[in-house]
């Protein structure tokens, strides 16, 4: 067992071991286990403790990442299980699905020396995996009661975070969501092979045996307008996420066979809890071709690999120094047999349902007033690929809240994104606050959870406001 840090001249990096892509392709587990507790012990032994921690600056959450890398070098891993637990709602969680090479680890100092970063989304899984299998996951016990009632509407990761520090601080919480499973786009968005559904579904159950109350299958404006659930709770919480997606504007676009990433991946991770797999979203044996850089198109570009495609291309309109997404699912995309198109767009779609994509040849001009060179057509350079699956993984925007909600009071940015003031969180409808997507836009899960975290002090402070004011009065 290491018992000092600073190991990263002399011990090189190494991630927990892949599964040969040729067996990982044909099932939808996560393509890596977790360390053993020495390769844990070793990797987190490399870590520099850099009096300016770059990788805690660079983490939305603020994670005292140096001091649980010591504590797990040092072997005493409960201690660093607590410590990760005391920044983070669902440390397991982000140790998955983090894009760690934009965030902790491509800001490590030993990084930046040519040594490798300090693996730390890897030894992240492994403190929080060992945590649950060794019963130091504590339950959510409520606090003393407040006689307050909060609605927190979404089920996702802003909302589950709220959930659990407004349940804690003793107040009534019920939560509200549209689909038939809590976990909003952990449970339905993102495939197995990044997170396996019951690593979700047991954070969900933790919640559920503290007292927190989910009501499933409830759209907000259909099963329960806004105006109900303000009058039955005395705060709300808006964290929706954003659903509405983004789609082509060429020609063929409405032909059967193109399809909403969102909707093919809900329906993969449906099939994952047992549904049937609708036909339309079943790849096997077809041509796909996805559309789109970021991580959501790598999510479909493997789910589809897993579905048993014949093909799979993916289009994207920049070179792959450019692309949003994480370059580490690129390359497990590419290892499972995945084509990419770099600096490539549709033109048009073929056929009724769809049987080829015209592609446009692209390349980069000058930068934007953001500094991204900006996509240019390459005159003369088009081509056809066969395609009988089309999948638009372009992003999302926000629902039109104010009118699915009946509420027009609700005030939103030209994005379509809820306005939540500063400092409050709050947004123009008094009691009622919003965090994650729905105000920030389409983000990524570790943001969502600081949103969570932080609206919930919000609404603490609000309510503790409120219960005074009513004392005073009576």
């Amino acid at each position: 067992m290491p018992e000092t840090m600073l190991q990263f001249p002399d011990r090189a990096q190494a991630y927990p071991p892949k599964r040969d892509a040729g067996e990982r392709a044909h099932d939808f587990r996560e393509i890596a286990d977790r360390y053993a507790p020495e390769q844990g012990a070793e990797q987190a032994a490399r870590c520099s403790q850099c009096g300016v921690p770059y990788c805690t600056v660079h983490c939305p959450l603020q994670n005292h990442i140096p001091d649980w890398l010591k504590l797990t070098a040092e072997g005493r891993l409960r201690e660093a299980y607590e410590l990760s637990n005391a920044t983070s709602t669902m440390p397991e969680i982000c140790g998955r699905i983090c894009p760690q090479d934009r965030l902790c680890e491509g800001n490590c100092v030993i990084e930046f020396a040519g040594h490798g970063a300090v693996t730390i989304g890897a030894v992240e899984k492994y403190i929080t995996d060992t945590a649950w299998e060794e019963g130091w996951v504590a339950p959510l016990v409520a606090g003393a009661a407040t006689g307050q009632s909060v609605g927190i509407i979404g089920a996702g990761p802003a909302g589950l975070t709220a959930a659990e520090y407004l349940r804690a601080a003793g107040h009534e919480v019920h939560v509200y969501d549209r689909y038939d499973r809590a976990g909003g786009l952990l449970t339905y968005g993102i495939p197995g092979f990044k997170l396996e559904k019951p690593v979700v579904t047991r954070r969900v159950e933790r919640l559920a045996a503290g007292g927190i109350r989910f009501h499933l299958g409830v759209s907000v404006g259909e099963s329960v307008t806004l105006a109900e659930l303000r009058a039955r709770h005395d705060a709300l919480l808006i964290a929706t996420g954003v659903y509405r997606a983004r789609a082509t504007d060429v020609p063929g676009s409405a032909a059967a066979g193109v399809v909403a990433a969102l909707d093919y991946l809900t329906a993969a991770n449906r099939a994952d809890f047992g549904a049937a797999l609708p036909a339309g979203f079943d790849a096997a044996g077809k041509r796909v071709v996805v559309i789109g850089g970021g991580d959501t198109a790598m999510d479909c570009v493997r789910t589809a690999v897993r579905q048993g495609a014949a093909s799979v291309d993916c289009l994207y309109r920049r070179d792959r120094a450019n692309m949003p997404g994480s370059q580490r699912e690129v390359a497990h995309a590419e290892e499972e047999g995945v084509r990419f198109r770099w600096l490539s767009a549709p033109v048009s779609f073929t056929g009724d349902p769809v049987r080829a994509v015209r592609v446009q040849a692209m390349r980069l001009g000058a930068p934007d007033a953001g500094g991204r060179r900006v996509p240019e057509v390459e005159p003369g350079s088009e081509l056809s690929i066969d395609a009988d699956l089309v999948i638009e993984a372009l992003g999302f925007d926000a629902e039109d809240l104010p009118v699915l909600f009946g509420a027009p009071e609700l005030a939103t940015t030209r994005w379509g994104t809820l306005i939540a003031g500063a400092p409050t969180m709050m947004t123009t409808l008094d009691g009622v606050f919003a965090a994650g997507d729905i105000v920030r836009g389409a983000s990524l899960v570790v943001w969502a959870i600081r949103d969570g975290r932080e609206v919930a002090a919000k609404m603490m402070d609000y309510l503790s406001a409120k219960s005074q004011a009513e004392r005073i009065a009576a």
